[in-house]
């Protein structure tokens, strides 16, 4: 039976949720307890995950909150993640990311394209290639990738955040094609500017002049995370049964210029 909007719609469910220490991932998790799900938040700070946990045990009080500190760029972190949800995975949120700089495609290194990479694509890929076994044999769960308004244009971020972005889109679309009919949603979300503490000071003066000159005329104001939780969570819920393999642009309307 499909359930509505509201307190109870994860009863019973089990959500992962990467970058759950601040900004769009801690409020996906804050919401997605209080709305009942038992949350698995991973994020690479642990006095993040202590603050999350003390939050969620002040705000809501006893919580179904599993918490594993980890870079979700290393492979033991990813099965740390899927062993602290104990065999049931009903939701996963790719929230994880990095910036990288605003370096521009003459300009970014190799450090930076690896950990930008590794952080935004290849974690993502390896949980849900790690969760996919779950859903399949219970026949159905719903994977939420965080992508950016970088996967609709170059003019947002630099050559490697932008690089990933599209390709998580892409391999978002992949997941939905194969595992849709088998009852695996996959969807992303693509946010503007968001009120976090994610790095994006331009690291180029190229940059600067290139595409700040395109952002200060385009870009509206930042969202506060809790908007953006809002899309990831209907994403993740019943609500949206019939959505699969779209990228939903929640950005103040900036895709919209």
């Amino acid at each position: 039976m499909e359930q509505a909007s509201g307190a109870g719609r994860f009863a019973g469910r089990t959500v992962i949720v990467t970058g759950a220490g601040s900004g769009i991932g801690r409020s996906t998790a804050l919401r997605l307890i209080a709305e009942g799900a038992g949350v698995v938040a991973a994020d690479v700070i642990p006095d993040r995950l202590d603050e999350l946990a003390d939050q969620a045990a002040h705000e809501l009080g006893d919580s179904a909150l599993r918490t594993v500190a980890g870079d979700i760029a290393q492979r033991e972190t990813v099965g740390r993640i899927v062993d602290a949800a104990e065999g049931r995975i009903d939701g996963l949120a790719n929230v994880a990311g990095v910036m990288d700089g605003f370096l521009p495609p003459a300009e970014v290194d190799d450090g930076t394209w690896d950990r930008v990479m590794g952080i935004n694509l290849t974690g993502p890929m390896r949980l849900t290639r790690a969760v996919l076994p779950a859903m399949l044999e219970a026949g159905g769960g719903a994977i939420v990738n965080v992508a950016s308004e970088a996967s609709l244009r170059a003019s947002a971020s630099g050559a490697a955040y932008t690089t990933s972005k599209h390709a998580i889109v892409g391999y978002t679309k992949s997941v939905a094609f194969y595992y849709g009919p088998q009852g695996v949603r996959a969807n992303a979300v693509a946010p503007g500017p968001v009120a976090t503490n994610i790095e994006g000071a331009m690291r180029s003066e190229f940059a600067a002049q290139r595409a700040g000159a395109v952002m200060q005329a385009t870009m509206p104001p930042p969202a506060p995370p809790e908007r953006l939780a809002a899309a990831v969570l209907w994403l993740l819920s019943d609500d949206s049964l019939n959505v699969n393999g779209v990228v939903l642009p929640s950005d103040g309307g900036w895709s919209a210029v």
